[in-house]
């Protein structure tokens, strides 16, 4: 009998209050209200948040006119920090608004169509899903998507903005057969607490696995899945009271779940001339048709560009021994089939639209929204026409 390739892979996902996706939200709801007015707007918006106090800061060169702290106040309720018990408040956190314009040094390359910065970026696909995502962090994702819906419908009331999801899946040769781990921690008030103050009444917890993980994950678990709700006891304080949080600290939840390279560059708060953002989305789009075309069961892509130049310094296509075709066969036809410019990416992809806000928590990737466009799998018939399998 063959010994069979067994290991755990796991991935994570974080809800809309948490504190470092409060941020991301914020910055991207800044960028929309502003693309709103001015398609060809320059931003570059951080937000730091802590107890009580927000501030918003970064680099943005437009003609809109924007109401900066209503737009945040909106982003806040829109997450559900609107109750004085879970420690922050839209109408009455304390805004600082410290946004600067693009240096001219930057703009000049730029204003030209170049780069807004140098860097690397890495898009990724693979068979394991319908998504063409890796499973663990499409269920981690789901998950906290089911949790934030199940609160906002007041299905469970005693649920908080804040939440963290994390699944672990058992892959058998390289194929994903079982969830071995499920850990769900959520915000929540105090009158579930048990006698002890400590701890979440049991009660809870299976109202939080019957409307949260079951519905999500039923068919993943097994009896030997290890189940974590609330593994600390209590999770009352949570949010920015709980925790600071910062723009652009959970690359790894927005991509791939860890199950790819990273380039190193947050997305939430930039326009699309921050190839951060934008070629990241068309690496993401370029490995998913190649996946979807049938060339490979997985394939990473990976676009380096210079600042304030126009065309990548080097495209590079790896399908992982897992397909017919070679990433030295696809990387003239990948630069022949897609725009790669930050300009031809931003016309391809719709990008100066104020669709943003959305992307900012669950994932940038394996998407349906009709306005994430990267998750189209439009050139597979055009791949098609290059390389015959």
């Amino acid at each position: 009998m063959a010994i069979k390739n067994g290991y755990f892979f796991t991935s994570e996902s974080v809800t809309e209050g948490h504190p470092d996706k409060v941020c991301d939200i914020v910055s991207d709801s800044i960028l929309d209200a502003i693309l709103k007015q001015d398609s060809k707007a320059r931003v570059a918006c951080e937000t730091f948040v802590s107890p009580g106090l927000l501030v918003v800061g970064g680099e943005i060169t437009t003609s809109a006119k924007i109401n900066t702290k209503k737009v945040i106040r909106n982003a806040i309720k829109n997450i559900g920090y609107d109750r004085p018990e879970f420690g922050f408040d839209y109408r009455h956190c304390a805004i600082a608004d410290i946004i600067n314009a693009q240096s001219p040094d930057i703009a000049q390359g730029v204003d030209i169509g170049g780069a807004g910065d140098q860097g690397l970026m890495i898009g990724f696909a693979c068979k394991e899903t319908p998504e063409l995502m890796p499973l663990p962090v499409i269920l981690a994702h789901k998950l906290a998507r089911k949790l934030t819906e199940v609160r906002k419908k007041n299905i469970l009331p005693y649920l908080g903005p804040d939440g963290k999801t994390q699944v672990t899946v058992e892959y058998v040769d390289w194929k994903p057969k079982r969830i071995d781990a499920v850990v769900l921690s959520t915000q929540h008030t105090e009158d579930i607490l048990d006698k002890t103050g400590n701890r979440i009444t049991e009660k809870s917890k299976k109202e939080i696995f019957e409307k949260i993980i079951k519905p999500v994950l039923g068919k993943y678990i097994d009896k030997e899945t290890k189940i974590y709700i609330n593994p600390t006891g209590k999770f009352v304080i949570g949010g920015p009271q709980g925790d600071t949080g910062l723009t652009g600290r959970k690359i790894i939840v927005d991509t791939y779940g860890g199950m790819a390279a990273h380039g190193g560059g947050a997305f939430s708060g930039k326009d699309s001339t921050k190839v951060d953002r934008s070629a990241s989305y068309m690496a993401r789009h370029i490995a998913k048709n190649i996946v979807a075309a049938g060339f490979a069961e997985k394939c990473t892509i990976q676009l380096a560009y210079a600042i304030g130049v126009a065309e990548p310094v080097s495209v590079m296509v790896d399908t992982h021994h897992s397909g017919k075709v070679s990433g030295t066969v696809l990387e003239p036809i990948v630069r022949k089939v897609f725009p790669l410019t930050p300009k031809g990416i931003t016309d391809y992809l719709q990008l100066r639209k104020p669709i943003f806000a959305q992307t900012a928590a669950y994932g940038h990737f394996g998407r349906s929204e009709k306005e994430f466009t990267w998750e189209k799998v439009n050139k597979v018939a055009e791949l098609k026409k290059y390389v015959k399998i």
